[in-house]
């Protein structure tokens, strides 16, 4: 074969293997995992804009906020979302955070819940544990059912927390928990004395759904825009620079800040994060005032907001304003319990519940003690079949000050009571006004699981 025709074949070659490359780069797929509200807000609508433009696929995996860091930490996905920054964890540390939308925090309710507007400092002492009755806020006379979600790293907790009391690990009276802020929201949707807080983003448009005004605020992106409304926040990106896919990570966040990215946000109810310049400025005025407001202080925690826009902020920044442990303030005992099923590739039956004991006569900033129990289980529930409940479990107990006994009463012989089907241990707890945590002693329960046809004792004797 002719020198000539060879080095052709030979170029043609080397071509060809180069354009098999570049498009192989171009359409690779990546996978995301994170918070439920980033994964709604963000990524399902930037995601179709990117793979219009002849991107790769975006595999997504909504489920919370930890789980997405571990995976992206752990090298199982690519990116992950967030609703909160960095909190200086060893997970966090190594992770690049990009903020790239605002978006509101925003309180919820049931549509059949009279109540339409909360003051800062109303919403601040509900979570607090001082507000416990709709009555005080304007409403019926009705306890107010406190949801939140369980991780304690959630990003639309942490951040709400972090306005209100000027720390993101604040604990607060809200031992009603579930795995995500879908499970929470459902949940508030059949509640009329429902309370909880997720994203404007998420619940936008749904009339199955109460957005709370704050101050006489209503949420809504132009109020989040301009700063109007208080409790805006930055959505998250996070990528990890140490990934095998970093670079094809950071395009699909380059992306996100890009004209096409922002199209897909504003679709959303949610405000480019590029827009925000006016939020960033008055930032530190917006928080110092709500912590005025309300009669917190600000921790030295790190901050909320990058400051400057599209920058993502350095995990060396955040590690270095890291403070020492905080001893926890105002709860003189918060002991709690959460059974979590194992995360399933669906959501759809999981359901969570809780029991709160709140006692002492005045609870002003102090609780004298406050337990909870919660579970999450993924069941169907049938006249056939029990729930099957969750088997993996957290705890935390932080050191009391003090503690106080409850006056036991003295009652008459044992009762017992038979477990139907789709019935739980709260719900049986709640039909006889006991406490779960007694039902457990009475019946030597290492957990909250039971199964339909056990007899419980449901008495002291």
């Amino acid at each position: 074969m002719p020198v000539r025709i060879t080095r052709l074949l030979s170029f043609a070659l080397i071509g060809a293997g180069f354009s098999t490359a570049v498009l192989a780069a171009a359409t690779q797929s990546l996978t995301w995992r994170g918070d439920v509200v980033t994964a709604n807000g963000v990524v399902k609508g930037v995601a179709k804009a990117w793979q219009s433009s002849g991107h790769g696929a975006i595999q997504i995996q909504p489920f919370n906020t930890a789980s997405g860091l571990d995976a992206v930490a752990g090298g199982s996905a690519d990116i992950a979302g967030s609703a909160r920054p960095s909190s200086g964890s060893s997970v966090d540390s190594g992770l690049t955070f990009t903020p790239v939308a605002w978006d509101g925090l925003v309180l919820v309710t049931s549509p059949a819940n009279p109540v339409s507007n909360l003051t800062l400092k109303q919403v601040h002492d509900i979570y607090f544990g001082k507000i416990t009755n709709w009555k005080e806020v304007g409403g019926n006379d009705a306890p107010i059912d406190v949801f939140a979600v369980a991780s304690p790293g959630d990003g639309v907790e942490y951040s709400l927390r972090k306005l209100l009391f000027g720390r993101g690990n604040q604990p607060v009276a809200a031992p009603r928990l579930y795995v995500n802020v879908t499970q929470m929201e459902q949940s508030i949707m059949l509640d009329p004395r429902g309370f909880g807080v997720t994203t404007l983003s998420s619940v936008a448009g749904n009339s199955k759904i109460k957005m709370l005004r704050i101050d006489g605020t209503a949420p809504s992106s132009s109020t989040v825009a301009s700063g109007a409304y208080p409790l805006f926040v930055p959505l998250y990106l996070v990528t990890n620079p140490s990934s095998p896919n970093a670079g094809a990570a950071k395009e699909f966040v380059d992306f996100t800040l890009s004209a096409k990215g922002a199209s897909a946000l504003r679709a959303r109810s949610l405000v480019p994060y590029d827009a925000g310049s006016t939020l960033i400025a008055m930032d530190a005025s917006r928080r110092s005032q709500i912590l005025a407001q309300v009669g917190a202080h600000a921790s030295a925690e790190p901050t909320q907001i990058a400051s400057a826009p599209s920058r993502p902020i350095a995990p060396a920044a955040v590690a270095a304003a890291r403070p020492a442990t905080p001893a926890v303030p105002a709860l003189n005992k918060v002991s709690g319990a959460v059974v979590a099923a194992p995360q399933p590739s669906s959501l759809k039956g999981v359901r969570g519940d809780a029991f709160t004991e709140l006692t002492a006569a005045g609870r002003g900033s102090n609780f004298a003690k406050v337990t909870s129990d919660a579970y999450v289980s993924v069941a169907k529930t049938s006249s056939k079949n029990a729930a099957k409940t969750a088997s993996k479990a957290a705890s935390i107990e932080p050191k009391a000050e003090s503690k106080k006994k409850i006056a036991s009463v003295e009652r008459k012989p044992a009762r017992s009571y038979r477990v139907a089907a789709g019935e739980t241990l709260y719900s049986i707890a709640r039909k006889h006004g006991v406490d779960v945590a007694q039902i457990r002693t009475w019946n030597h329960l290492k957990d909250n699981t039971v199964r339909t046809g056990q007899v419980l004792r449901i008495d002291a004797r």
